[in-house]
């Protein structure tokens, strides 16, 4: 799967806050994705991460 820093994720499973659309920040063995909803900052294997992603909505390059 080919995603870039600043795409914006639609994941399966909401967060906490109530809000299922994250922005990605940084790409490698790891993600780090920031909610969009309450702004919290979560690292996580990527295998992960790609398994619970809907669809990605766009493209906001930060």
């Amino acid at each position: 799967m080919q995603l870039n820093t600043g795409d914006r994720l639609e994941m399966k499973k909401p967060h906490p806050c109530g809000g299922n659309v994250f922005t990605l920040l940084r790409v490698g063995m790891d993600f780090k994705i920031r909610c969009e909803t309450c702004g919290r900052e979560v690292m996580a294997p990527r295998k992960k991460i790609e398994k619970n992603i809907r669809r990605v909505i766009g493209d906001n390059h930060v």
